[in-house]
């Protein structure tokens, strides 16, 4: 198969498609390339009128989709990934960008601006190279874009509310899908198919012969509108000697050896590149990686830095580390961190919090979890950094964990100090601010009188969704000594008052 020395070049390496289209996905499995799907965070708010073209436009939305995700991966996992590709596809007439359609009536108008007439559609694919020399992301970008030309049939309004009707204009670009229903709105296509359904892979392929196969000095140039690079192009070309005078190779320095292989001659060369590799379990070195992602929320949340960037507030590492009285260096790290976790944003001013972070990651937000970040870091890492011993001794590792005895196995030392249990309790609040709605609409309590042990956001929620329930405090017997309190605010009220108890009317 002439493609298969392209997509062979792929083999065994750690291929990315920044992309959750099940249409790009299909494209290239059928291809034979392996990969995996990280799909991009990357915010689609580009200002369309700073770009000169559409396809200038598609080309910079694919690039930052592409590169969002090889540092997040990179911040995140710590194992870089080696190629990542990122694409965009739109729709234009006249110049105009066509989005998808927010609802029916606007699938109405673009299809209706289609009617009848010849559009562009184009793809911007990035092409990431990535290497990690020295632990730093260090990424090299090749783009391009693809050009289709779809021409609409004089289609009725009858028809058009039809396909409207199907659903199917809703998520995608231009209104309307050509490998399905979409279809028969099409009267011709001028250019490559697969590009309208997504992916260019006719382009994509002559990019990769280029990056990997540069033409050597004085060879042949074919015309640039061949459908498929020529056979000569994979089968009489070794790495060797390729990576410095073709334009290839100068157009793109470096590509070749980062990503490149020396390629063995003869059938045993075509074998090699046709053998199974077997899959690489990412899942699990994702999942054992996953503590440092954890620990990285949990010393960001430690020094305060979501609550230094609340509220729009950006600020750089070296702002930052001098409000933490920490080094530039490491806050900078952290930061990176976080933004590839998706708990900030960076930009070129600097970092800021995500609404995420904002919400929930704030030290006295509406819904904190800094109380429940907190307690884990404090507690239970501690623990679970001596699990082994206490597997092996069933024993309580509170000596190992924080130098104090516990009396048996299910009692917690650690919880004897009011610090302590107020951290817990803290870390209960902001569970409890979530959850209390979703709890207290959930059982049946009328047939209660009382409520005991909910703690202030439970007794809110269950007083907001039964409206005669009574909390009261203390060990009261009778429904004659119940009244009903507006629950307290924190938890530093749980500290000095006893439990309540649920009566039975």
């Amino acid at each position: 198969m002439v493609l298969c020395p392209v997509i062979g070049k792929l083999l065994g390496k750690r291929v990315v498609l920044a992309s959750a289209s099940p249409r790009r996905q299909e494209i290239l499995i059928q291809a034979g390339l392996r990969f995996e799907v990280v799909p991009s965070r990357f915010k689609e708010t580009l200002d369309k009128a700073s770009f000169p073209t559409p396809y200038a436009y598609a080309i910079e939305t694919a690039k930052q989709k592409a590169l969002e995700v090889a540092h997040r991966m990179h911040l995140k996992d710590l194992r870089t990934p080696e190629i990542v590709i990122g694409a965009d596809t739109i729709v234009a007439v006249g110049g105009l960008i066509l989005e998808k359609p927010v609802d029916k009536q606007d699938a109405y108008r673009i299809l209706s601006r289609l009617n009848g007439k010849e559009h562009s559609v184009f793809t911007g694919v990035a092409i990431v190279h990535c290497s990690s020399p020295d632990g730093l992301l260090e990424t090299e970008v090749c783009e391009f874009h693809e050009e289709t030309k779809v021409t609409f049939s004089e289609l009725s309004e009858e028809l058009l509310w039809e396909y409207i009707h199907s659903g199917e204009p809703m998520d995608k670009a231009g209104g309307y899908g050509i490998q399905a229903l979409g279809g028969m709105l099409v009267e011709c296509v001028h250019g490559d198919f697969l590009n309208v359904v997504g992916f260019p892979l006719n382009h994509f392929c002559k990019k990769l012969a280029e990056l990997y196969y540069p033409p050597r000095a004085g060879a042949v140039q074919r015309a640039k509108d061949d459908s498929i690079p020529a056979v000569d192009t994979f089968e009489d070309l070794s790495d060797e000697g390729g990576g410095g005078e073709g334009a290839g190779a100068a157009e793109t320095p470096g590509l070749e050896e980062a990503g490149g292989e020396p390629r063995a001659r003869g059938d045993a060369g075509r074998n090699r590149t046709a053998q199974t590799v077997l899959p690489i379990p990412w899942d699990l070195l994702e999942l054992i990686d996953d503590f440092k992602a954890s620990k990285a929320l949990f010393t960001a949340s430690k020094l305060r830095v979501f609550d230094l960037l609340r509220d729009g507030a950006v600020l750089n590492a070296a702002n930052v580390a001098g409000k933490i009285e920490a080094s530039v260096c490491g806050t900078g790290r952290l930061l990176d961190a976080c933004a590839g976790l998706g708990l900030l944003r960076k930009t070129e001013r600097g970092y800021s919090n995500t609404e995420s972070a904002n919400l929930y990651l704030t030290s006295d937000g509406e819904r904190s979890l800094h109380g429940v970040v907190m307690h884990c870091d404090e507690h239970t890492w501690n623990l679970f950094t001596h699990l082994e011993f206490a597997v092996r001794e069933g024993t309580n590792e509170n000596r190992r964990a924080f130098g104090k005895e516990a009396e048996g196995l299910f009692q917690d030392s650690c919880y004897h100090s009011e610090e302590a249990k107020l951290r817990l309790l803290r870390a209960m609040h902001g569970l409890s601010k979530l959850t209390a709605p979703h709890v207290a609409s959930a059982f049946d309590l009328f047939r209660f009188s009382s409520a005991c042990d909910l703690g202030g956001p439970l007794a809110l929620s269950s007083c907001s969704s039964t409206s005669f329930l009574l909390v009261a405090q203390g060990g009261c017997s009778s429904t004659s000594h119940c009244f009903k309190i507006l629950p307290p605010s924190g938890p530093e009220w749980l500290l000095q008052h006893q439990p309540l108890h649920l009566n039975p009317l």
